[in-house]
């Protein structure tokens, strides 16, 4: 009896030292997920407070037009009558222009960059691309009021008109403008300036995700005999396309929220014309023009259009979060 316990003592082992180390490591995750977690929660706080702060303030304007606010297309401070729709629908059609010229462009030069060009030729197209991006909104918006518009009235306005106006239902885009004259300032000239300022982010950030595909992956698709074209359409792009959206996104945001530049070249006009190449306004222009003066109504009219334009910022993020859930999902049929 006494030498079985005293084996079965002597097989007790002694308890492990703590490896502080590990300890430490631990309290340093533990530490780094809820500092992770609490600078998440201050964002999502933020945009939750300034979306509950615009619904306060624009309140007595929705209280005062309704719905109809959204497509009143009158703005008179005299009468107190106050309708977003010309400047809602400028916001739309000069960042939908920014886009169509924008985006095609972006990607063509991110290609090129990070696919086609030489060593020797992508780091100065990079930094020239770099550089365009850093240009302040306020230059641009003064080379547009001062040498692009001019130049568009004299050299491209009237081709358009030549070209496109007599086309059924498309050429009305396209007539003679009947409120901004020769001067050139339009909803047409602030979508190009716009698109200017827009395709030096898009094409950074898709030439950024470009080059993190793995060559094995290109490589593996030229082996199998893939044009070069067949390996950016069916392997780089698929790869990327979460970061390909993005910078869509980032180009977007800042198409439908320029002001300065927009504010310089769009003409301000209070009523929508029908022609791409009349003066417009945009919602951004708007609250840049009239919000130091603004009081009362105006001023709640004023925050009621940064509302809309909040939300349609929210939507088009929405939209385009579910269609890269979407592509996911079809990628998950096909395998």
């Amino acid at each position: 009896m006494s030498s079985t316990r005293a084996s079965t003592l002597g097989d007790v082992k002694a308890p492990a030292p703590i490896n502080r180390s590990k300890l430490s490591f631990a309290l340093g995750d533990v530490v780094f997920k809820y500092s992770a977690l609490f600078f998440a929660l201050v964002v999502l706080a933020i945009v939750v407070g300034i979306f509950i702060m615009l619904v306060q303030q624009s309140m007595p304007a929705w209280q005062a037009f309704g719905l109809g606010f959204i497509t009143g297309d009158v703005w008179d401070p005299v009468r107190e009558e106050y309708g977003a729709w010309p400047s809602l629908v400028g916001t739309l059609v000069a960042a939908a222009i920014a886009m169509l010229i924008g985006l095609p462009v972006s990607f063509g030069i991110a290609i090129f960059i990070s696919e086609l060009a030489p060593e020797w030729l992508k780091r100065p197209i990079g930094t020239a691309v770099e550089l365009l991006a850093a240009v302040p909104s306020i230059i641009y918006g003064m080379w547009g009021l001062f040498f692009f518009a001019p130049f568009f009235a004299a050299y491209i306005q009237p081709g358009l008109v030549a070209v496109l106006g007599p086309l059924p239902l498309f050429g009305t885009l396209f007539q003679m403008p009947t409120m901004g004259g020769s001067s050139g300032v339009s909803v047409m000239t602030a979508g190009i300036v716009l698109a200017i300022m827009t395709i030096p982010f898009m094409a950074s950030v898709m030439r950024d995700v470009f080059q993190i595909v793995p060559e094995s992956l290109k490589e593996s698709a030229y082996a199998v005999g893939a044009t070069q074209w067949e390996v950016v359409w069916n392997v780089v792009l698929p790869y990327t396309k979460a970061g390909v959206m993005g910078g869509v996104m980032l180009g977007l945001g800042r198409a439908i929220g320029e002001t300065m530049a927009v504010t310089f070249i769009i003409g301000n006009a209070s009523k929508l014309g029908s022609s791409l190449l009349d003066p417009g306004s945009t919602i951004a222009a708007k609250l840049a023009n009239e919000f130091n003066e603004a009081d009362g109504l105006q001023m709640d009219s004023l925050v009621a259009m940064g509302l809309i334009l909040f939300v349609i910022t929210f939507v088009f993020l929405v939209l385009s979060k579910l269609m890269l859930m979407q592509l996911a999902a079809q990628e998950g049929k096909k395998t």
